[in-house]
Protein backbone atom coordinates (compact mmCIF):
# COMPACT_ATOMS: atom_id res chain seq x y z
CA UNK A 1 0.00 0.00 0.00
CA UNK A 2 2.85 2.40 0.88
CA UNK A 3 4.60 1.76 -2.47
CA UNK A 4 1.34 2.24 -4.35
CA UNK A 5 0.63 5.50 -2.57
CA UNK A 6 4.16 6.72 -3.25
CA UNK A 7 3.87 5.88 -6.96
CA UNK A 8 0.56 7.70 -7.20
CA UNK A 9 2.11 10.72 -5.51
CA UNK A 10 5.03 10.69 -7.96
CA UNK A 11 2.61 10.43 -10.89
CA UNK A 12 0.57 13.29 -9.48
CA UNK A 13 3.66 15.52 -9.14
CA UNK A 14 4.75 14.64 -12.67
CA UNK A 15 1.31 15.56 -14.06
CA UNK A 16 1.30 18.80 -12.07
CA UNK A 17 4.69 19.83 -13.43
CA UNK A 18 3.72 18.95 -16.99
CA UNK A 19 0.51 20.95 -16.75
CA UNK A 20 2.39 23.98 -15.45
CA UNK A 21 4.91 23.71 -18.29
CA UNK A 22 2.22 23.37 -20.96
CA UNK A 23 0.00 26.14 -19.66
CA UNK A 24 3.04 28.41 -19.50
CA UNK A 25 3.39 27.90 -23.27
CA UNK A 26 -0.05 29.45 -23.66
CA UNK A 27 0.72 32.23 -21.16
CA UNK A 28 -2.42 31.49 -19.16
CA UNK A 29 -3.08 31.23 -15.41
CA UNK A 30 -1.46 28.10 -14.03
CA UNK A 31 -3.50 25.62 -12.07
CA UNK A 32 -2.72 25.36 -8.40
CA UNK A 33 -2.19 22.10 -6.56
CA UNK A 34 -5.62 22.50 -4.96
CA UNK A 35 -7.27 22.78 -8.39
CA UNK A 36 -5.69 19.55 -9.62
CA UNK A 37 -8.10 17.06 -8.10
CA UNK A 38 -7.61 13.34 -8.45
CA UNK A 39 -8.61 12.29 -11.92
CA UNK A 40 -9.83 9.12 -13.60
CA UNK A 41 -7.69 9.95 -16.65
CA UNK A 42 -4.62 7.77 -16.36
CA UNK A 43 -2.96 8.96 -19.58
CA UNK A 44 -0.97 12.16 -19.09
CA UNK A 45 -1.38 13.58 -22.59
CA UNK A 46 -5.12 12.90 -22.70
CA UNK A 47 -5.43 14.45 -19.26
CA UNK A 48 -3.75 17.60 -20.56
CA UNK A 49 -5.98 17.70 -23.63
CA UNK A 50 -9.09 17.57 -21.43
CA UNK A 51 -7.56 20.31 -19.28
CA UNK A 52 -6.95 22.66 -22.22
CA UNK A 53 -10.38 22.08 -23.79
CA UNK A 54 -12.15 24.53 -21.48
CA UNK A 55 -15.86 25.01 -22.35
CA UNK A 56 -15.69 28.75 -21.57
CA UNK A 57 -13.89 29.14 -24.91
CA UNK A 58 -15.50 28.67 -28.30
CA UNK A 59 -15.11 25.10 -29.58
CA UNK A 60 -12.81 26.17 -32.41
CA UNK A 61 -10.59 28.08 -29.98
CA UNK A 62 -10.41 25.10 -27.62
CA UNK A 63 -9.27 22.87 -30.45
CA UNK A 64 -6.77 25.33 -31.92
CA UNK A 65 -5.13 26.15 -28.60
CA UNK A 66 -4.86 22.52 -27.61
CA UNK A 67 -3.36 21.52 -30.94
CA UNK A 68 -0.81 24.30 -30.58
CA UNK A 69 0.18 23.49 -27.00
CA UNK A 70 -0.08 19.71 -26.91
CA UNK A 71 -0.77 18.26 -30.32
CA UNK A 72 2.65 18.77 -31.85
CA UNK A 73 1.20 20.93 -34.65
CA UNK A 74 2.54 24.28 -35.84
CA UNK A 75 0.31 27.30 -36.33
CA UNK A 76 0.59 26.77 -40.09
CA UNK A 77 -0.56 23.14 -39.77
CA UNK A 78 -3.49 24.16 -37.57
CA UNK A 79 -4.47 26.87 -40.07
CA UNK A 80 -4.40 24.27 -42.84
CA UNK A 81 -6.66 21.99 -40.81
CA UNK A 82 -9.19 24.81 -40.34
CA UNK A 83 -8.92 25.95 -44.00
CA UNK A 84 -7.78 29.45 -43.06
CA UNK A 85 -4.57 31.43 -43.56
CA UNK A 86 -1.75 31.26 -41.04
CA UNK A 87 -2.24 34.94 -40.17
CA UNK A 88 -5.95 34.37 -39.52
CA UNK A 89 -5.14 31.47 -37.19
CA UNK A 90 -2.52 33.56 -35.36
CA UNK A 91 -5.17 36.20 -34.68
CA UNK A 92 -7.65 33.58 -33.45
CA UNK A 93 -5.09 32.08 -31.09
CA UNK A 94 -4.20 35.54 -29.79
CA UNK A 95 -7.87 36.38 -29.14
CA UNK A 96 -8.35 33.10 -27.28
CA UNK A 97 -5.29 33.72 -25.09
CA UNK A 98 -6.51 37.25 -24.39
CA UNK A 99 -9.90 35.93 -23.26
CA UNK A 100 -8.20 33.41 -20.98
CA UNK A 101 -6.19 36.18 -19.32
CA UNK A 102 -9.10 38.60 -19.08
CA UNK A 103 -11.55 36.12 -17.57
CA UNK A 104 -9.08 34.18 -15.45
CA UNK A 105 -10.14 30.81 -16.87
CA UNK A 106 -8.53 28.20 -14.60
CA UNK A 107 -6.60 25.39 -16.24
CA UNK A 108 -7.33 22.35 -14.11
CA UNK A 109 -8.12 18.72 -14.78
CA UNK A 110 -11.93 18.42 -14.93
CA UNK A 111 -13.79 16.15 -12.58
CA UNK A 112 -15.18 12.93 -14.04
CA UNK A 113 -18.75 14.23 -14.35
CA UNK A 114 -17.50 17.19 -16.41
CA UNK A 115 -15.64 15.12 -19.01
CA UNK A 116 -18.63 14.84 -21.41
CA UNK A 117 -18.83 18.66 -21.57
CA UNK A 118 -15.37 18.70 -23.12
CA UNK A 119 -15.66 15.60 -25.26
CA UNK A 120 -16.51 17.32 -28.58
CA UNK A 121 -13.35 19.41 -28.43
CA UNK A 122 -11.19 16.49 -27.29
CA UNK A 123 -12.44 14.33 -30.17
CA UNK A 124 -11.76 17.15 -32.62
CA UNK A 125 -8.21 17.51 -31.30
CA UNK A 126 -7.50 13.80 -31.61
CA UNK A 127 -9.01 13.67 -35.11
CA UNK A 128 -7.01 16.64 -36.38
CA UNK A 129 -3.80 15.15 -34.96
CA UNK A 130 -4.65 11.98 -36.86
CA UNK A 131 -5.36 13.91 -40.06
CA UNK A 132 -1.92 15.50 -39.96
CA UNK A 133 -0.44 12.04 -39.50
CA UNK A 134 -2.51 10.67 -42.39
CA UNK A 135 -0.49 12.80 -44.78
CA UNK A 136 2.64 10.86 -43.89
CA UNK A 137 3.58 11.61 -40.27
CA UNK A 138 2.98 8.10 -38.95
CA UNK A 139 4.09 9.16 -35.46
CA UNK A 140 1.16 11.55 -35.17
CA UNK A 141 -1.31 9.05 -36.61
CA UNK A 142 -0.19 6.33 -34.21
CA UNK A 143 -0.37 8.70 -31.25
CA UNK A 144 -3.91 9.76 -32.19
CA UNK A 145 -5.01 6.12 -32.38
CA UNK A 146 -3.41 5.43 -29.00
CA UNK A 147 -5.32 8.39 -27.52
CA UNK A 148 -8.50 7.06 -29.14
CA UNK A 149 -8.03 3.71 -27.40
CA UNK A 150 -7.50 5.41 -24.05
CA UNK A 151 -10.64 7.50 -24.62
CA UNK A 152 -12.67 4.37 -25.46
CA UNK A 153 -11.57 2.76 -22.20
CA UNK A 154 -12.27 5.96 -20.24
CA UNK A 155 -15.71 6.64 -21.77
CA UNK A 156 -16.97 3.24 -23.01
CA UNK A 157 -20.60 4.35 -23.43
CA UNK A 158 -19.90 7.30 -25.74
CA UNK A 159 -20.66 6.22 -29.34
CA UNK A 160 -18.69 9.04 -30.96
CA UNK A 161 -15.53 7.90 -29.14
CA UNK A 162 -15.89 4.44 -30.69
CA UNK A 163 -16.81 6.01 -34.02
CA UNK A 164 -13.62 8.06 -34.11
CA UNK A 165 -11.51 5.08 -33.07
CA UNK A 166 -13.10 2.99 -35.83
CA UNK A 167 -12.52 5.72 -38.41
CA UNK A 168 -8.84 6.07 -37.54
CA UNK A 169 -8.22 2.32 -37.48
CA UNK A 170 -9.84 1.70 -40.88
CA UNK A 171 -7.99 4.55 -42.56
CA UNK A 172 -4.71 3.63 -40.88
CA UNK A 173 -5.06 0.04 -42.11
CA UNK A 174 -4.44 1.32 -45.66
CA UNK A 175 -1.30 3.30 -44.84
CA UNK A 176 1.13 0.93 -46.61
CA UNK A 177 -0.89 1.08 -49.83
CA UNK A 178 -1.44 4.84 -50.03
CA UNK A 179 2.01 5.49 -51.42
CA UNK A 180 4.20 3.67 -53.93
CA UNK A 181 7.71 4.95 -53.25
CA UNK A 182 7.19 8.70 -53.40
CA UNK A 183 3.99 8.49 -55.44
CA UNK A 184 0.43 8.93 -54.14
CA UNK A 185 -1.90 6.00 -54.94
CA UNK A 186 -5.67 6.57 -55.16
CA UNK A 187 -8.09 4.24 -53.36
CA UNK A 188 -9.20 2.41 -56.51
CA UNK A 189 -5.57 1.73 -57.49
CA UNK A 190 -4.30 0.54 -54.11
CA UNK A 191 -2.89 -2.95 -53.62
CA UNK A 192 -5.37 -4.46 -51.17
CA UNK A 193 -2.88 -7.13 -50.14
CA UNK A 194 -1.00 -4.33 -48.36
CA UNK A 195 -4.03 -3.42 -46.25
CA UNK A 196 -3.91 -4.51 -42.61
CA UNK A 197 -6.90 -6.88 -42.37
CA UNK A 198 -6.58 -7.21 -38.60
CA UNK A 199 -6.73 -3.45 -38.12
CA UNK A 200 -9.75 -3.19 -40.43
CA UNK A 201 -11.47 -5.86 -38.32
CA UNK A 202 -10.61 -3.92 -35.17
CA UNK A 203 -12.05 -0.76 -36.69
CA UNK A 204 -15.24 -2.51 -37.67
CA UNK A 205 -15.56 -3.94 -34.17
CA UNK A 206 -15.35 -0.41 -32.76
CA UNK A 207 -17.95 0.72 -35.32
CA UNK A 208 -20.28 -2.11 -34.25
CA UNK A 209 -19.95 -0.91 -30.66
CA UNK A 210 -20.78 2.66 -31.71
CA UNK A 211 -23.85 1.51 -33.63
CA UNK A 212 -24.97 -0.68 -30.72
CA UNK A 213 -24.90 2.49 -28.61
CA UNK A 214 -27.24 4.07 -31.21
CA UNK A 215 -24.51 6.38 -32.45
CA UNK A 216 -25.43 8.45 -35.50
CA UNK A 217 -23.01 11.34 -35.04
CA UNK A 218 -20.34 12.66 -37.38
CA UNK A 219 -17.58 10.23 -36.45
CA UNK A 220 -19.87 7.22 -36.56
CA UNK A 221 -21.09 8.22 -40.03
CA UNK A 222 -17.53 8.76 -41.25
CA UNK A 223 -16.50 5.39 -39.86
CA UNK A 224 -19.43 3.73 -41.63
CA UNK A 225 -18.30 5.35 -44.88
CA UNK A 226 -14.71 4.21 -44.32
CA UNK A 227 -15.95 0.68 -43.64
CA UNK A 228 -17.89 0.62 -46.92
CA UNK A 229 -14.82 1.84 -48.79
CA UNK A 230 -12.79 -1.22 -47.79
CA UNK A 231 -15.43 -3.64 -49.08
CA UNK A 232 -14.42 -5.80 -52.05
CA UNK A 233 -17.16 -4.09 -54.09
CA UNK A 234 -17.85 -0.57 -52.85
CA UNK A 235 -21.50 0.49 -52.79
CA UNK A 236 -20.95 4.09 -53.90
CA UNK A 237 -24.67 4.90 -53.81
CA UNK A 238 -24.69 3.99 -50.11
CA UNK A 239 -21.50 6.00 -49.55
CA UNK A 240 -23.12 9.01 -51.23
CA UNK A 241 -26.24 8.60 -49.07
CA UNK A 242 -24.16 8.53 -45.88
CA UNK A 243 -22.28 11.63 -47.00
CA UNK A 244 -25.68 13.25 -47.52
CA UNK A 245 -26.60 12.49 -43.91
CA UNK A 246 -23.23 13.81 -42.76
CA UNK A 247 -23.70 17.02 -44.76
CA UNK A 248 -27.07 17.63 -43.10
CA UNK A 249 -25.39 17.48 -39.69
CA UNK A 250 -22.21 19.40 -40.44
CA UNK A 251 -23.30 21.84 -43.17
CA UNK A 252 -19.72 21.46 -44.36
CA UNK A 253 -18.77 22.20 -47.98
CA UNK A 254 -15.89 19.72 -47.63
CA UNK A 255 -18.40 16.98 -46.82
CA UNK A 256 -20.43 18.03 -49.85
CA UNK A 257 -17.28 17.74 -51.95
CA UNK A 258 -16.79 14.19 -50.71
CA UNK A 259 -20.43 13.45 -51.52
CA UNK A 260 -19.79 14.67 -55.04
CA UNK A 261 -16.89 12.24 -55.39
CA UNK A 262 -19.12 9.37 -54.27
CA UNK A 263 -21.86 10.45 -56.68
CA UNK A 264 -19.31 10.43 -59.52
CA UNK A 265 -18.02 7.01 -58.50
CA UNK A 266 -21.61 5.78 -58.57
CA UNK A 267 -21.75 6.82 -62.23
CA UNK A 268 -23.29 10.31 -62.19
CA UNK A 269 -20.38 12.53 -63.25
CA UNK A 270 -22.50 15.44 -64.45
CA UNK A 271 -24.53 15.48 -61.22
CA UNK A 272 -21.27 15.39 -59.24
CA UNK A 273 -19.94 18.38 -61.18
CA UNK A 274 -23.15 20.31 -60.46
CA UNK A 275 -22.57 19.76 -56.73
CA UNK A 276 -18.93 20.87 -56.98
CA UNK A 277 -19.75 24.02 -58.96
CA UNK A 278 -21.98 25.23 -56.11
CA UNK A 279 -19.28 25.01 -53.43
CA UNK A 280 -17.37 28.06 -52.17
CA UNK A 281 -13.93 26.58 -51.51
CA UNK A 282 -11.80 28.69 -53.81
CA UNK A 283 -8.56 28.18 -51.86
CA UNK A 284 -9.13 24.48 -51.18
CA UNK A 285 -6.82 22.32 -53.27
CA UNK A 286 -9.09 19.29 -53.34
CA UNK A 287 -12.05 21.21 -54.76
CA UNK A 288 -9.99 22.05 -57.83
CA UNK A 289 -8.45 18.59 -58.22
CA UNK A 290 -11.90 16.99 -57.88
CA UNK A 291 -13.42 19.43 -60.35
CA UNK A 292 -10.53 18.75 -62.73
CA UNK A 293 -11.07 15.00 -62.57
CA UNK A 294 -14.79 15.38 -63.27
CA UNK A 295 -14.11 17.69 -66.22
CA UNK A 296 -11.56 15.18 -67.54
CA UNK A 297 -14.13 12.39 -67.40
CA UNK A 298 -16.56 14.57 -69.34
CA UNK A 299 -13.98 15.24 -72.05
CA UNK A 300 -13.62 18.95 -71.20
CA UNK A 301 -9.85 18.76 -71.39
CA UNK A 302 -8.89 22.45 -71.46
CA UNK A 303 -11.05 23.22 -68.42
CA UNK A 304 -9.67 20.15 -66.65
CA UNK A 305 -6.10 21.31 -67.26
CA UNK A 306 -6.86 24.76 -65.80
CA UNK A 307 -8.43 23.19 -62.72
CA UNK A 308 -5.52 20.78 -62.22
CA UNK A 309 -3.09 23.70 -62.51
CA UNK A 310 -5.06 25.65 -59.90
CA UNK A 311 -4.89 22.63 -57.58
CA UNK A 312 -1.15 22.41 -58.23
CA UNK A 313 -0.73 26.08 -57.24
CA UNK A 314 -2.39 25.31 -53.88
CA UNK A 315 -0.68 21.98 -53.20
CA UNK A 316 2.19 21.91 -50.69
CA UNK A 317 2.87 18.17 -50.34
CA UNK A 318 5.62 17.01 -52.75
CA UNK A 319 3.75 13.75 -53.32
CA UNK A 320 0.52 15.52 -54.21
CA UNK A 321 2.35 17.94 -56.47
CA UNK A 322 3.92 15.06 -58.38
CA UNK A 323 0.51 13.38 -58.65
CA UNK A 324 -1.09 16.54 -60.07
CA UNK A 325 1.75 17.10 -62.53
CA UNK A 326 1.31 13.54 -63.76
CA UNK A 327 -2.43 14.11 -64.20
CA UNK A 328 -1.76 17.26 -66.22
CA UNK A 329 0.77 15.43 -68.41
CA UNK A 330 -1.79 12.69 -69.11
CA UNK A 331 -4.36 15.10 -70.52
Amino acid sequence: MTVTARNRAIDRIRRDRTLVEKTRQLEVPEATMDELDDTVIEDERLELIFTCCHPALALEAQVALTLRALGGLTTAEIAHAFLVSEETMKRRLTRAKTKIKATGIPFAVPAEHLLPDRLDAVLAVVYLIYNEGYSGRVDLASEAIRLGRVLAALMPDEPEVHGLLALMHIHHARREARFSGEELVLLEDQDRSLWDAEEIAGGRKALDRALALRGRGTYVLQAAIASLQVDERIDWNEVAALYGQLAQITRSPVVELNRAVAVAQAGSTEQALEIVEQLTLEDYQYLHSTRAELLRRLGRTNEAREAFERALDLASSPRERRFLKRRIAEL
